[in-house]
């Protein structure tokens, strides 16, 4: 059986959660632990999301898992840390309702998976990570996705000045400004750099990643992107910094072309993420690896939304979305009715 444990980032940096002798957040305390992590030949790795985007994550770890054979027996445990279907994380206007919601999130995913690891599969709660009571209590290693999509972005800009992002993701996101702030920090002109916030485009993916719905919603996000961008010379790339957005690659390519602009590149830091795990030393280390999934919810979900991202995983990894189908629907996983009554 294969066990995930979830990674968040801390800003743009991987950041281990600090214990006692982990070097305090400093590179050497991180990279002991994920050392520590990568020694082991029976792993659990937790993979966590507000909604079903980090699926997408562990489809294309149980493909790389294989591939690779670092480990002799892994568990991938999914774990879905939103709280409510009516509107989730991005619904709550007050950030420290966001982060202490999310710090009980993952202490309830310590205490029921045991993780090895926590990859933090969503850019809205990898940038809320830092501020979390967890973050300064946990001794296990959390790794977040927002260093991933910067590095992305920044490595297309290494060779060509003139290049352009468009970076799209959710409104906490975009309101956090965590991506554009550490792109311009690194020397990239702000004027190159275009956020663009997508309202419900996230849960219109998850009730149909091919529906003519989310098409209509991610050509009418385009027009305003590009509106925004203007007509600045440039080749043009597009940044996927919500861990849904990849599912419909083909409405993004299909909005652009309708405009005529054309896109370098679609970057998605999903396919990233489990990278961290498989540095070419461990390539081939075993001779064949035990690879078992399953996904753990608090929130139902909808079957509409397990037949639309079940049909996307099926072909890169029908283990994945076996365990979307069968997903183990725990009411009690964390509290948090307290924290918006307060």
């Amino acid at each position: 059986m294969v066990s995930i444990r979830v990674g968040i980032a801390f800003f743009l940096v991987v950041v281990l959660s600090c214990a006692p002798g982990c070097g305090s957040g400093t590179r050497s305390g991180e990279e002991a632990a994920l050392d520590r992590v990568r020694s082991l030949d029976k792993v659990t790795i937790a993979v966590t999301d507000s909604g079903l985007g980090g699926l997408s994550v562990v489809a294309d770890a149980v493909r790389k898992l294989e591939a690779e054979r670092a480990y002799r027996q892994v568990e991938l445990v999914f774990y879905n840390a939103l709280f409510t279907a009516e509107g989730g994380y991005n619904s709550l206007t007050g950030r420290e309702q966001k982060v202490e919601i999310f710090s009980r999130a993952l202490q309830g995913l310590e205490d029921r998976c045991a993780p090895d690891i926590i990859l933090v599969a969503c850019n809205t709660l990898s940038v809320l990570y830092q501020d979390t009571e967890f973050a300064r209590t946990t001794r296990v290693p959390v790794v977040g996705i927002v260093e991933d999509g910067v590095e992305l972005i920044a490595d297309r800009f290494e060779d060509n000045e003139s290049a352009r992002v468009i970076i799209f993701a959710t409104e906490t996101t975009v309101a956090e400004d965590t991506h554009r702030a550490t792109l311009v920090e690194r020397g990239i002109a702000a004027d190159r750099v275009v956020t663009q916030a997508c309202p419900q485009l996230a849960s219109y993916i998850e009730q149909g990643f091919d529906g003519m719905e989310t098409g209509f919603l991610v050509d009418a996000y385009v027009t305003e992107a590009l509106a925004a961008a203007g007509p600045e010379p440039g080749p043009l790339y597009v940044s996927f910094n919500c861990t849904h957005y990849g599912y419909s690659l083909a409405a993004w390519q299909a909005a652009f072309a309708g405009h005529d602009q054309a896109v370098v590149e679609f970057l998605d830091p999903n396919l990233k993420m489990i990278d961290v795990l498989l540095p070419p030393a461990l390539h081939g280390r075993h001779e064949a690896v035990d690879i078992s999934v399953r996904a753990v919810s608090m929130v139902e979900i909808p079957a509409e939304s397990r037949d639309s991202i079940g049909r996307y995983l099926r072909d890169i990894s029908p283990e994945t979305a076996a365990a979307l189908a069968d997903y183990e629907l725990q009411p009690d996983l964390f509290p948090w009715r307290d924290v918006i009554a307060d």
